[in-house]
């Protein structure tokens, strides 16, 4: 009992005041106590918990079926991102009648489009502190304490990543270590691992590629690191598991009301919904309606109320991808200190590495286009802690997005790098529910609030909530060598067994499954969409079970290749519309329709700029004489008639020339890249263009430019070397 009423009087200063109690040893057993009691806990909710779809999931005709004859449900949630998928979630498992509608794609929106972590919130706690605010504090307490919660649900799509913070003034390494310290000690007996200190030369060791001048040392802590949109995908597939009533691409029109007997006054009682691939509307009948649809809040409570008074306040944080080797495999990187006070996060993800992010109002909008001004910004800043030995491009950026943050605040506010992101939740006098801002790290917490009031508020009869510890699709089943079976029974590479496991999970087999013989020695099965990436055709099938109804489902949230590389993923559409096209019946007027969308959805929402525009970005060739007379001559080693212009029988001949073979369908490909007027040709100004664009860095990896330059290289080695030059020869 003494243990129990001091861990009680401590419980708010975190781990280091409970270790100051009692002594490590002590601390180690209640962790271990603690971790051990969850266990029971969620192995008690499980138990008591049906699923009717633990093997096939009901398919989106049977679910728009069920939405639409089905009485009443208890609960109707309006939105399919992270918040409104945990609302599902948390509902369906209280035994609660659920239903979930989402007007796009599950995740489509600001939850697949975040930094990629699960954090506490480093620079809310140091607001928290420096204007001593209790509510900030709580935040991050929560979110910490859900960080913990969101690795053990799903380690496969989850994992804890050091992050590294650099220091350039010695009276910065106290205060800043005195500031991590303290993210530590909140997050007490749920810290990942203890920050420390490094040396200059240590931290160079572990992170080469950072600017070396004035560098005194580091600092590094942890958080986590997900698979944002596969996370919401895991949430809201657990939910179809457990019963709830999901589909995607439907809309909602306008709410349905009705008068309550008792108090005359009109309450919502359900949605008029809209199947937007075939344009069926429904209703769906409901005792009450969550409104989580992030961003768009506002617009839901017009719906209810034309004159309810806006409440969230958008933000738009774009982030860029560039190549891996700008970061280690397994170390991050935080400037707290870029030159307008925001905060740059430089992660590695996926083989990758994601920079990011900045704050600015914006509008909303459904698609959401990363500005080339932030792009820009972004890269400045990463040059700014880079060793000069790194030439940050513009031509680097493999992808960038942009997402909108539904920031809770008053409408006259306008600095959103201040507002808070907690959350509210609020009812309406007609009785919509409506959770608003807060942040994807705590998703499941807000859930639980959310329900907790909507169960109060509307009398609804329903068990305690059970989503702390609750397992996410394909987390059952997971190891982390779960990989090797699947490269032993399948024969898959082990790339792709990897992937498919931190991907998928325990429900990796099941898109091995149907993966189809390559016909190769190796691998056995797992035909790849593109050479560079691990994603399999099989995967586009596989998609289609987890509700994916177009390309730009699979390329963005199913596979993640949209937001990895724009090039390799307008590579891998045609393949990905072919086979779903088959699966689903489309005519090739739908196939069509679909590969011009998802180009449209990589040009605008993905950064995507072809290689062409690059290169005329400006019409101005910015180079000098020398440079141009060098080009020039490389370019007439290929033009051996003085034609002005090369074609592909040109480049095909050169590279016959020194034993080089490429096939003739690629050959046009690599020419077509730099063929700025379509004529079939290069000429010399459009090869002059590209090296003035490569020399600017608004071009990287041209295939011409590299075959080109290799070629006359050895086009050199092999000239006969002169008598003059000998000096007369012996």
């Amino acid at each position: 009992m003494a243990f129990r009423r001091a861990l009680k009087r401590t419980a708010l200063v975190g781990g280091g005041a409970v270790a100051t109690a009692f002594g490590l040893s002590q601390l180690i057993e209640y962790r271990k106590t603690q971790r051990g009691l969850a266990r029971l806990a969620q192995v008690a909710a499980e138990a008591e918990l049906k699923v009717p779809f633990i093997d096939e999931l009901p398919s989106r005709q049977a679910q728009l079926a069920a939405l639409t004859n089905t009485e009443e449900f208890d609960v109707l949630v309006v939105g399919g991102g992270a918040t409104g998928a945990g609302c599902a979630l948390d509902a369906v498992t209280r035994n609660l009648k659920t239903a979930l509608v989402e007007r796009s794609d599950f995740s489509s929106g600001t939850s697949s489009r975040s930094t990629k972590l699960i954090h506490g919130g480093v620079r809310y706690l140091q607001k928290a502190i420096m204007k001593l605010d209790y509510e900030q504090y709580m935040m991050v307490k929560e979110a910490l304490h859900e960080r913990a919660n969101l690795l053990e649900i799903a380690p496969h799509l989850s994992a804890p990543l050091p992050i590294m913070l650099p220091v350039y003034k010695w009276w910065q390494l106290p205060y800043y270590w005195a500031g991590i310290k303290m993210y530590d000690l909140v997050a007490g007996i749920q810290c990942l691992k203890s920050s420390y200190v490094l040396s200059k030369t240590k931290a160079l060791e572990l992170f080469p590629m950072l600017k070396k001048d004035k560098l005194v040392g580091a600092i590094v802590y942890y958080d986590g690191q997900h698979n944002d949109a596969r996370m919401n995908l895991a949430i809201a597939l657990s939910a179809a598991r457990y019963g709830a009533a999901i589909a995607n691409y439907t809309e909602v029109i306008h709410l349905l009301k009705k008068k309550d007997p008792q108090s005359g006054r009109e309450k919502v009682c359900g949605a008029r919904c809209r199947d937007v691939i075939t344009g069926q509307e429904f209703d769906v009948r409901a005792k009450c309606v969550i409104n989580a649809t992030g961003p768009f809040t506002d617009a839901l409570r017009k719906m209810d109320n034309q004159e309810a008074s806006n409440i969230c306040q958008p933000s738009a944080g774009v982030h860029i991808v560039i190549p891996g080797y700008y970061s280690p495999d397994n170390m991050g990187l935080l400037d707290p200190a870029t030159s307008d006070g925001r905060v740059i996060f430089f992660l590695p993800w996926e083989n990758m590495t994601i920079a990011g992010t900045t704050d600015t109002p914006t509008s909303v909008t459904a698609h959401p286009i990363p500005g080339e001004d932030d792009i820009n910004f972004i890269l400045r800043e990463v040059r700014n802690y880079l060793s000069p030995d790194v030439e940050v491009r513009r031509g680097d950026v493999l992808a960038a997005w942009s997402g909108i943050r539904p920031l809770v605040t008053d409408p006259s506010s306008k600095d959103t790098q201040s507002i808070c992101r907690n959350h509210i939740v609020s009812i309406s006098d007609s009785g919509l529910v409506t959770i608003a801002g807060g942040k994807w790290t705590t998703y499941r917490s807000m859930a639980e609030e959310t329900l907790d009031a909507t169960i109060k508020a509307h009398r609804l009869s329903a068990d305690s909530c059970k989503t702390v510890g609750l397992m996410l699709e394909g987390a059952k089943g997971w190891t982390p060598t779960l990989y090797i079976r699947l490269v032993q029974d399948y024969g898959l590479e082990k790339e792709v067994a990897q992937h498919l496991v931190s991907t998928y999970g325990g429900r990796a087999f099941d898109v091995a499954k149907m993966a189809q013989v390559t016909g190769q020695r190796w691998p056995i099965v797992g035909k790849r969409l593109v050479s560079e990436f691990p994603y399999i055709e099989s995967e586009v099938l596989y998609a289609i079970k987890e509700y994916a109804c177009t390309a730009i489902d699979v390329i963005a949230r199913r596979t993640r290749l949209g937001f990895l590389n724009v090039q390799a993923a307008d590579e891998a559409l045609p393949r990905i519309v072919q086979i779903m096209g088959k699966e689903l019946d489309w005519s090739q007027e739908k196939r069509t329709e679909e590969l011009e969308a998802a180009r449209k959805f990589l040009y605008h929402e993905m950064g995507y700029r072809s290689r062409s525009e690059q290169i005329t970005k400006t019409s101005e060739i910015n180079l000098d004489n020398h440079e141009v007379a060098r080009y020039k001559k490389r370019f007439h080693k290929f033009d051996k008639e003085s034609k002005g212009f090369i074609t592909t029988v040109d480049v095909q001949r050169v590279l016959q020339s020194i034993n080089v073979h490429i096939d003739e369908n690629a050959l046009h490909e690599i020419l077509n890249e730099v063929d700025l007027n379509k004529n079939g040709q290069v000429e010399i100004d459009e090869f002059l263009q590209l090296m003035s664009a490569v020399k600017k860095g608004h071009v990287s990896d041209s295939r011409l430019a590299i075959l080109m330059k290799t070629a006359e290289e050895t086009l050199d080695q092999r000239e006969p070397v002169s008598v003059d030059r000998s000096g007369g020869g012996v």
